[in-house]
């Protein structure tokens, strides 16, 4: 029985107690919009997941850090110190993109020695099995790639990224409008060339009913890519893109009338005007699923700190209903991100969502902000960071040694406003 299933019979699983600890919403809340699939929780059968999510509409906005070997960089003890450092740092979940060495053993080492939920995109590895026979994409089969996904879903991955919505009709339009990216999603880009070439349609939407027999079996949620997501800001709001919604949108009904769980990913790259009308088109094309998205990107222009250009995407568009964002590194666009990278990216995206939270009145929200407007008020630097997002960079940043009055900073010292302020109120006004 998946979340979804369970919830529509009224049956409150370990996974939705958990969740009810975490997040300040109503049983009853819970079970309504698991049910009608605007809430999901990402918890295979087979995976003795300690710290389980919700993600969607009423909790608090969850953020989703990539980590993951490539060709070029193949050290799994660098992946794990990754993991760690997402852990700590604070993300929601992550997802294990490795595509150099064994990934079947890297994903399994992951999944036993994390907490939280693991997302993977399983055409990455039917493709590198092919390479290992010494064969092409090409060569790939349907029954490869669905043998991949059995596969990771016995493992106890919790949500895969299928990009069921590149099909021969999104080609089309993609083709007839032209763009200046084409396709960057790694995984879209595999599955167009393979459908280029055998001139037929995507597997992953032909046999979706296939796909949808193991997410039930073994309750993966489906994460639905976004294969023609734009990969700059010319790019936005394409009739590729939104054709491969609309799609999503039908495939998505077709999920819960079989219960299963479902999400949306999103762009990507687009101007800054462009974000809320997006989150809005998910919203009513897609009935409402939860909607993951990359960033947004919302200027091309800034390598090595697209941590901060997804931040500002990703705080507009969860405060326009976006459920999930992926965290961008500063090493988007350039390199395989390092484990500080990693830490910068997770801190970033979680700015974004708590910004975010404040401004849809998640109930919490707020107060850890009015508790940190009281120490700052009391000069209480050790309660100051304790209340921070990153409480490691925050105490790095305060030199005791460096003050001259304790109470203040090395910004103002003794004309800190704050200790000015306190001290007209107290020995002035009451007087």
């Amino acid at each position: 029985m998946t979340q979804m299933q369970a919830a529509r019979q009224g049956t409150v699983t370990p996974a939705m107690k958990h969740v009810l600890e975490q997040e300040q919403i109503e049983e009853a809340s819970l079970l309504e919009d698991l049910a009608s699939g605007t809430i999901v929780i990402p918890a295979n059968k087979n995976h003795n997941l300690i710290n389980p999510k919700a993600i969607g509409r009423g909790v608090t906005t969850k953020i989703n850090a990539n980590i993951g070997t490539s060709p070029d960089d193949c050290d799994p003890d660098r992946e794990l110190e990754k993991l760690r450092i997402v852990e700590e740092a604070g993300a929601d979940t992550y997802m294990d993109l490795s595509i150099g060495g064994d990934l079947n053993a890297i994903r399994r080492v992951l999944i036993e020695q994390s907490t939280i939920p693991i997302g993977t995109v399983p055409l990455y590895q039917a493709h590198l099995e092919q390479i290992a026979q010494k064969k092409g994409l090409r060569d790939l089969t349907v029954d490869d790639l669905f043998r991949v996904i059995e596969t990771q879903a016995r493992d106890g991955v919790d949500f895969m990224t299928v990009h069921c919505g590149v099909t021969q009709a999104t080609i089309e339009r993609l083709l007839t409008e032209g763009r200046l990216m084409n396709v960057v999603s790694r995984g879209g880009s595999f599955l167009v060339e393979w459908m280029l070439y055998h001139k037929a349609e995507n597997p992953l939407y032909e046999y979706f009913d296939r796909l949808l027999g193991i997410a039930l079996e073994h309750d993966v949620t489906l994460s639905l890519g976004d294969g023609f997501r734009p990969g700059c800001l010319a790019d936005s709001t394409d009739r590729a893109q939104i054709q491969e919604l609309i799609f999503l949108g039908e495939l998505t009904k077709r999920a819960w009338d079989r219960g299963v769980q479902v999400m949306i990913e999103g762009p990507g790259h687009m101007p800054l005007n462009h974000v809320a009308h997006n989150i809005f088109l998910e919203k009513q094309l897609c009935h409402g699923a939860p909607f993951y998205v990359l960033g947004p990107i919302v200027t091309d222009i800034a390598p090595g700190y697209d941590h901060i250009t997804s931040a500002i995407g990703g705080a507009i568009a969860a405060a326009n209903g976006a459920d999930f964002l992926c965290y961008v590194t500063p090493a988007e666009h350039l390199c395989l991100p390092t484990p500080d990278d990693v830490r910068e990216g997770v801190i970033a995206a979680r700015i974004a969502a708590h910004a975010a939270d404040i401004a849809k009145g998640i109930p919490g929200a707020l107060e850890r902000d009015l508790a940190m407007a009281h120490k700052r008020k009391e000069h209480d630097w050790e309660g100051q960071i304790a209340l921070a997002l990153d409480p490691l960079k925050a105490r790095s940043k305060r030199d005791p040694n460096a003050l001259t009055d304790k109470d203040t900073c090395t910004m103002c010292g003794e004309f800190c406003a704050i200790k000015v302020i306190n001290r007209s109120f107290r020995e002035i006004l009451n007087r």
